[in-house]
């Protein structure tokens, strides 16, 4: 009995430390549990302020709760942003000073008076109105009746060309489309190609003829080409101008053949003739002197000689276009055009008494405005300023680029004080399309702001899925 007790002592102590050990081993597996949860929570923090700095941590959390964080961000005075910029903020450059239309945006008078006056260097222009616009800011340097309300004769059709032009720009047509010529094409008088009813001409062609030799058949050719008919394409013409702020214009024909209630000013010719000359196409035609084409029907064809109609590119260095024009009640009309470095300059000058008085009066205001001013170029469009982070987007980066060609006009002497900043928006989430703003160009003269200028997004970009923004967080913690 005595070993059969001792035994069964030892069984039970056996037991009771088995049952003590497996407490133990329990206890420290709980133990150690929690440090492993611990851990691991730890370790997610730190992916959160890692992957979150690499990728946004709005980009790992749902869309409310990034809303939470940003808000959080901003209330504690993380990030400074000052809030009487606004995004919505148009690009503005001041005009010249006690001048109200000396933007492109087209401030004219609204009037047939002429209250457009701008003479800081006490010229003496021969024209009943004239007008030297600066083409990269708009800005009106010279203005004698510039408001007033006048038969602009050919000079119509820089709105004309304009409008073909930005119709190839939007792949409605292509230079190389065959125009058939329509009886009314035909039958316009005036300056004119001879073209017969039925034949047909590429459309550049018909552009170089309006640009050269002031087709007014040509410019009823295009016209209905492009919209259908004369009409529509007129309503177009004056849609356009009112677009472009244009207030004392109001078009009847694509020509400028005469006809009542068919009028433009100076100012409002400068500022369509900034738009045309962007067109870097239009260069070739209105810089050529001389060409030649093929008019008529098959069989029936003969060669008819283009002579440029504005001596202006053979008489003065560095010019580039634009367009004459003359009618009894108009008298002799221009709008020119010159570049010299980085600055492109146009004249206009209405109803001038000869057309070696036009030249001579264009000319003089070119001169001026070449002694006495600087372009500072400060970016092109399309020009990149910088990648910026799209959230939870795909791609996660991409370029901000400036939205339009951004030059500054100065008087002589005055370049070095002209800075620029780039203010990129803080937050822009997926999806955006390309061409959306994302920032501003921000330009100073001497430390002041001299206006702003849109910076967009140069491609689009879409929401990012679960599975990118899995696969990016994991890049970004091994780097």
């Amino acid at each position: 009995m005595r070993i059969f007790n001792r035994h069964s002592d030892r069984r039970k102590k056996t037991r009771k430390n088995l049952v003590h050990w497996k407490k133990r081993l329990l206890v420290a597996r709980t133990v150690h549990r929690v440090s492993l949860i611990r851990f691991m929570s730890v370790l997610l923090v730190g992916v959160l302020v890692v992957g979150g700095g690499a990728i946004g941590i709005g980009s790992i959390l749902p869309d409310d709760l990034g809303k939470t964080v940003s808000a959080g961000r901003e209330g504690g005075q993380l990030e400074s942003e000052d809030p009487s910029v606004s995004a919505d903020t148009p690009a503005v450059v001041d005009p010249t000073a006690g001048e109200g239309g000396g933007s492109e945006s087209g401030a004219g008078s609204g009037s047939s008076a002429g209250s457009l006056e701008v003479n800081n260097a006490g010229l003496t222009v021969d024209a009943k109105a004239a007008v030297l616009m600066d083409v990269g800011s708009g800005k009106v340097l010279f203005s004698k009746n510039g408001a007033d309300r006048l038969p602009p004769a050919s000079v119509t059709k820089v709105m004309t060309m304009l409008l073909a032009m930005e119709a190839i720009d939007r792949g409605q047509v292509k230079l190389t489309d065959m125009v058939t010529i329509s009886e009314k094409a035909a039958s316009m008088g005036g300056s004119q190609m001879y073209m017969e009813p039925g034949e047909q001409h590429p459309l550049e062609d018909l552009m170089k003829g309006i640009s050269m030799v002031s087709a007014n058949d040509a410019c009823v050719a295009v016209a209905e080409y492009i919209s259908g008919s004369v009409d529509i394409f007129v309503e177009n013409m004056n849609s356009r101008a009112r677009e472009l702020g244009m207030e004392n214009t109001h078009f009847v024909n694509t020509n400028g053949l005469p006809v009542a209630e068919h009028y433009t000013s100076a100012h409002d010719i400068a500022i369509m003739s900034c738009e045309l000359i962007k067109h870097e196409k239009t260069h070739d035609w209105f810089t050529k002197w001389q060409d030649q084409m093929m008019v008529g029907l098959p069989g029936k064809q003969t060669e008819f000689g283009l002579t440029n109609t504005n001596r202006l590119i053979k008489q003065y260095t560095g010019a580039n276009g634009i367009k004459t024009g003359f009618t009894q009640e108009a008298g002799y009309c221009l709008s020119g055009s010159a570049t010299r470095d980085d600055m492109t300059l146009i004249a206009v000058v209405l109803g001038c008494s000869s057309s070696k008085v036009r030249f001579a009066e264009a000319g003089k205001l070119l001169d001026y405005g070449f002694a006495a001013y600087d372009t500072v170029k400060l970016a092109e469009k399309g020009e990149p300023h910088g990648l910026m982070e799209i959230e939870k987007g795909e791609p996660n980066y991409i370029n901000a680029v400036a939205g339009e060609d951004i030059s500054i006009l100065v008087e002589k002497g005055q370049k070095d004080g002209v800075t620029f900043e780039v203010e990129q928006d803080k937050e822009v989430k997926a999806p955006i399309k390309k061409g959306d703003k994302v920032g501003e160009i921000v330009v100073y003269q001497d430390k002041k702001e001299l206006g702003r200028y849109p910076l967009v997004a140069e491609e689009s970009a879409q929401k990012a899925s679960l599975f990118q923004l899995y696969k990016r967080l994991v890049k970004n913690m091994i780097q």
